[in-house]
C-alpha cells in the first residue's frame, strides 16, 4: 500500500450529485443541464398541481355533483351495547355522563353525543347525552334507567 492506491472504504462516500454550473469545462456550464428559454430554464419555476401541460385537467375533466351542507350537525354515536359493557367491565355504576365517555375515549370533549339503540341494556343507569333515538331512550327507561338530555 502507498499514497497512489489509497482509497475511502466501501459505502463510506455517497455523494453521486451532478455538479452544475461550475464552469464550461465541466460540461454542465452555461444553461447548467437547464436548457434554452422557457418557464423550466428559469430560477423559481414550479408547476402547479395537477398540471397536465396545457391538456385539461383531471379536476376539470371530471364531472361534480352532490352538495355538502354547511349547517349538518354531526354526532358522535355511541350504542346500548357498548354502554352495557362499559357497566360489564365496571367503568361505570350508576350515572354516564360525558367526562366518562371523554376518558373512555368514546368521545372528544368538543363532540355531540348521541345514544343509539342497538344492542340491549340490564343495568340502571342516569345517561346524559345531545340526543338519543326513540329505541335507545325506551331500552333506558325500560332498564330502570334516567334519561337527561343535555
Amino acid at each position: 500500500m502507498n499514497l497512489s492506491n489509497l482509497q475511502p472504504a466501501e459505502g463510506s462516500v455517497h455523494n453521486q450529485n451532478k455538479r452544475v454550473g461550475r464552469g464550461e469545462g465541466s460540461g454542465k456550464g452555461g444553461t447548467s443541464t437547464r436548457g434554452h428559454k422557457g418557464a423550466k430554464s428559469r430560477s423559481g419555476y414550479s408547476k402547479k398541481i395537477g398540471f397536465e401541460g396545457g391538456q385539461m385537467p383531471l379536476q376539470r375533466r371530471v364531472p361534480k355533483f352532490g352538495f355538502k351542507n354547511i349547517n349538518r350537525v354531526e354526532y358522535q354515536g355511541i350504542n346500548l351495547d357498548t354502554i352495557q359493557s362499559l357497566v360489564d367491565n365496571g367503568v361505570i355504576t350508576d350515572t354516564l355522563d360525558l367526562s366518562v365517555l371523554i376518558d373512555t375515549r368514546l368521545a372528544t370533549k368538543n363532540s355531540l353525543v348521541k345514544i343509539l339503540g342497538r344492542g340491549e341494556l340490564k343495568a340502571k343507569l342516569k345517561v346524559s347525552a345531545h340526543k338519543f333515538t326513540a329505541t335507545a331512550k325506551a331500552a333506558i327507561e325500560a332498564a330502570g334507567g334516567e334519561v337527561v338530555t343535555l
